[in-house]
């Protein structure tokens, strides 16, 4: 088990600029601000009618936007040609096939221009290693929906099996047309069928965790008038399922608050190959506690309260903490730096003792941080990001303590452990960089051996390019990294079209990585791309996301314009040539440079965004986000959320470059409100903005490739007509 809380609390996705890999795993209340002593924006809003999100005249407007916008982008004749060259990597059968281990199978999600809703297949661990694996469909996901007239979007499996045995049962999740709710089925893998009375739960955002073949943990909407959810909309109330009962029978083993971000089971393993059977309580975004079922007791874990749990190997409780954390017996105490990994021998106890005091396994320099920690058959595998690029390590304990070894591996991209499990003995890595197509690997923990088992084809030319990684100074002197990829010689004349893009929010990396589309669509047609490591990020770890928290957030905007003010300043390109992305926190963050920083872009892509900060609390997962931005309903935070709102810092008089606007209806995470209204601010002001909305596709923005492949053609048409001289395009 990795990172519980990263893998299964509501953290906001990338707004990607390309990706096309696959992994194999509303509120909103009119009103509910309290009077303030601080100046108040008048909350008189005029396009509150844009937030009901299927309302009939919301999907009108989208309905005329949508048809404006694409009429404009796909009558360029470049247009085509970009969703060809998208299309033919989308759609290539040269991608890798990610995918798990079980007894031997290698278990994957594939999608093609065949399969648009995907395939769920499998193959021997001798057959994947070659260059045509036997595939074995177990789920044809077009035909299910076809037969049952659903438009369902696969959303990932999560299996059991007791140890030693083959015969798997998984939970298949379904989303209706790429939203964050689900509905669950149970599949059996014997069979290959879905397994008739089996485990099933209907559509909510939910998690569940298995205890044994008969047995769940489950977490979901159990009132259907919302009484059993959080103000963020997820579950505080977790039950246990038996086999052959009525869901309404589950047994309430834990339950939160109403004002916790959410509440979630989990399990780890024993050596033995029970499960212990735990639960994880946000009371906000970044704070967590835990607590171990023991028969009719819940006891509460003695961690601190910004940690992530990793799980149990050789006995040992292994977890990060984003905090310093001091621990005192008796006279004694014990300090540990924010950002390490630490171990202590595991006891459902309520304290710590000098026999069960944590160890550090390892702590990260200033720039370190680690990524994943992942339990294998014998080791413990740790990734870690080391000035912005990758290495991995494989960790195991003796009688001396932690024995640290860094794999044999390269070190100047983006390592990603993509499996591994503690009954297996193989681990899948991924490596990638900026020029350099992915790569797997198998690494086996008993042998050491590490194999390439598979290799992308090289999808654009990257003989004359090259990758600079730079630093700037930010407005306060902190030094920013970033990355330029460019061609080499490139003529420092203030002409080269730059695409710049930015996160900047909840501990999330930007890594290098490859993309044949913006290889190809971009990169290869002479443009620039630069990756900003601001802060708010976790690139040096949990220092680094905290320092603009809340009311501190100003920083992380201020690194951003440090990197736009460094290529501009060193001639790269210029402000008519320069254009932003961003998508979800990075959405946001566009929408401030627009407002902060207009004379500094000529074109911004604002993907599926926040920008009303004043009632982002109020749609949809929103308050799960308070512990980053701060609350409206606090004073203090309130009035810097005021200065920093692009819904509310919009200016009519004010000369904007043209924005495009991109963003899902189908997004139940972040309410695709924010886009609309501000859009038709744009709009009401006969200010130019282009604006597509995704009937389909959650907060990706896209459900399937042929989807994927039409969003960044459309992007890249745009950049090309804001950015690229005529003789380029």
């Amino acid at each position: 088990m990795e990172f519980i809380r990263k893998s299964v609390a509501p953290l906001l996705l990338l707004g990607m600029i390309g990706c096309t890999s696959q992994d194999e795993n509303p509120i909103a209340d009119t009103e509910r601000l309290e009077a303030t002593e601080v100046k108040v924006i008048s909350m008189e809003d005029p396009y509150l009618w844009l937030e009901e999100i299927e309302g009939d005249n919301a999907l009108m407007w989208v309905k005329q936007q949508n048809t404006r916008s694409l009429s404009r982008l796909e009558a360029n004749p470049i247009y085509t040609d970009l969703k060809t060259k998208a299309l033919d990597i989308v759609n290539a059968s040269e991608r890798i096939p990610l995918g798990s281990i079980r007894n031997g199978q290698v278990y994957n999600f594939w999608q093609d221009e065949k399969n648009v809703r995907g395939l769920w297949r499998r193959a021997s661990l001798v057959s994947f290693s070659t260059d045509s694996p036997e595939w074995e469909t177990l789920i044809d996901f077009d035909a299910l929906a076809e037969s049952e007239n659903k438009n369902w979007v696969f959303k990932g499996v999560d299996c059991y099996s007791a140890k030693g045995k083959a015969d798997y049962k998984c939970l298949v999740s379904l989303s209706d047309g790429g939203k964050d709710a689900v509905t669950v089925r149970e599949f059996d893998l014997s069979t290959k069928r879905f397994v008739d009375q089996g485990f099933q739960l209907p559509e909510a955002k939910l998690t569940t965790a298995w205890v044994d073949d008969n047995t769940l943990l489950v977490a979901t909407n159990w009132g259907a008038d919302g009484s059993a959810l959080t103000e963020s909309g997820y579950p505080y109330i977790v039950k246990r399922w038996t086999r052959g009962t009525p869901l309404e029978k589950a047994k309430t083993v834990f339950s939160g608050k109403k004002s916790d971000t959410a509440v979630f089971p989990f399990t780890v393993n024993n050596a033995d190959g029970s499960k212990i059977e735990m639960i994880l309580q946000t009371p906000t975004f970044f704070t967590t506690q835990y607590y171990v079922l023991a028969g009719e007791s819940v006891i509460k874990l003695p961690l601190p309260e910004k940690s992530d749990v990793i799980g149990l190997h050789q006995g040992q409780l292994l977890f990060t903490t984003n905090q310093d954390w001091q621990v005192s017996i008796g006279s004694t105490e014990t300090k540990y730096k924010t950002g390490s990994l630490l171990s202590m021998p595991y006891s459902v106890t309520t304290e710590i003792t000098k026999d069960t005091l944590p160890e550090v396994v390892f702590e990260p320099n200033e720039r370190q941080s680690i990524e994943k920690v992942s339990l294998t058959k014998g080791q413990v595998l740790l990734s870690i990001n080391d000035n912005v690029v990758g290495k991995l390590f494989a960790i195991t304990k003796d009688s001396d303590g932690w024995i640290s070894e860094l794999l044999d591996l390269p070190q100047d991209g983006k390592l990603e452990v993509t499996f591994t499990d503690q009954q297996e003995d193989t681990a899948f890595v991924t490596y990638e960089g900026f020029l350099t197509p992915d790569s797997l690997m198998s690494y086996s923990v008993s042998t050491g051996e590490i194999k390439t088992l598979k290799r992308l084809p090289t999808w654009f030319d990257a003989d004359d390019l090259v990758v600079e990684q730079k630093q700037v100074a930010s407005k306060d002197g902190t030094m920013i990294p970033f990355f330029v990829v460019h061609k080499k010689g490139v003529r420092h004349d203030e002409r080269t079209p730059t695409l710049l893009y930015g996160y900047g929010g909840f501990q999330v990396s930007m890594l290098p990585q490859y993309s044949g589309i913006l290889g190809r669509l971009w990169l290869e047609r002479g443009g620039a791309y630069v990756l900003a490591n601001i802060r708010g990020g976790g690139e040096f770890g949990p220092e680094w996301h905290q320092a603009g928290l809340k009311t501190n957030r100003q920083v992380i905007y201020d690194d951003f314009i440090a990197v736009a003010e460094w290529l501009v300043e060193h001639k790269l390109t210029s402000a008519a040539h320069l254009g932003i992305q961003g998508g979800s926190n990075g959405g946001l963050l566009m929408g401030v440079m627009l407002t902060q920083r207009p004379d500094l872009f000529n074109a911004v892509i604002v993907q599926v965004p926040l920008l009303d900060m004043l009632r982002y609390h109020l749609l949809l997962a929103g308050a799960s986000w308070v512990g980053e931005y701060g609350s409206p309903d606090v004073p203090e935070e309130r009035e810097w959320l005021e200065k920093m709102s692009p819904y509310h810092n919009f200016d009519p008089q004010t000369d904007y470059p043209e924005p495009f606007f991109v963003t899902s209806t189908k997004d139940d995470r972040v309410h695709p409100g924010h886009a609309r209204k501000m859009a038709k601010l744009f709009e009401d002001a006969n200010k130019p903005f282009l604006y597509y909305e995704n009937t389909d596709g959650g907060h990706a923005a896209s459900a399937n490739l042929q989807e994927t492949a039409h969003r960044v053609a459309l992007q890249f048409t745009y950049l090309t007509e804001k950015l690229m001289p005529k003789t380029t395009k």
